[in-house]
């Protein structure tokens, strides 16, 4: 690697093909080469989260998920029980538009549209953004982006955590307004978090880690959708 900047690390990374795992990894290892400040308020941030336990209480494999019913980029409303009509459902929290890690992982997503296909899967992102930040994103076939406003189903999901005056500070320092792309100055995010859905609305696997910097493998997202179709 020959990274000169945070912002040509992330664009290379963007056009790997490497596990999901080894690319986030990367990105850590550049935002703690080109960025220390944010290296350091995330670990602080995560080291806090998880002696808080954050996220424990999210619903495991073998309960139902939880049903919702939220806005898309284009303001429709959509139903968890309109999706999983029609096969099972990957449901997955997001920290925002902004967000490299987010962004690496939904790349990831959309590279594995194909397979998904395969077993009928619907993909859904919630985000606690407006819609106006959401139709920035590019949402495709079987691909869905849904504004989870004031992380209300965050929230009932166990997922909504404060990110705390260090990191508040931090972002704005660097222009990244929570409070506009939100609509909201609480500073709360969801954890982010992958949930594979049955058709009989049962969870089959999940992924729940208050580390942000780490996501559910691909690999093994497909794995679950595969035991949804026996």
């Amino acid at each position: 690697m020959n990274d000169t900047s945070l912002d040509g690390a992330f664009r290379r990374i963007c056009s790997t093909e490497a596990p999901l795992k080894v690319r986030l990894a990367d990105f850590s290892s550049a935002v703690r080469q080109f960025s220390a400040p944010f290296a350091d308020a995330y670990d602080d941030l995560v080291a806090r989260l998880k002696s808080a336990d954050a996220g424990a209480g999210a619903p495991r494999p073998g309960e139902a998920m939880p049903p919702f019913l939220l806005p898309d980029e284009n303001n429709r409303l959509v139903a968890f029980e309109e999706l999983i009509k029609e096969g099972p459902v990957v449901i997955t929290f997001n920290r925002g538009h902004w967000c490299e890690y987010c962004q690496i992982e939904l790349a990831a997503f959309k590279a594995a549209l194909g397979e998904f296909a395969k077993t009928s899967a619907q993909v859904v992102s919630i985000m606690p953004e407006t819609n106006e930040y959401l139709s920035s994103l590019e949402p495709c076939r079987n691909f869905r982006f849904l504004a989870d406003v004031d992380n209300g189903y965050a929230l009932e999901v166990g997922l909504a955590i404060w990110l705390g005056d260090a990191v508040r500070d931090l972002y704005l320092k660097h222009g990244i307004e929570l409070q506009r792309y939100n609509r909201s100055d609480s500073w709360f995010l969801p954890i982010p978090a992958t949930f594979v859905v049955g058709r009989d609305c049962v969870i089959i696997d999940r992924f729940v880690d208050p580390d942000f910097r780490d996501r559910m493998e691909i690999e093994d997202i497909l794995k679950a959708l595969g035991e949804a179709l026996q």
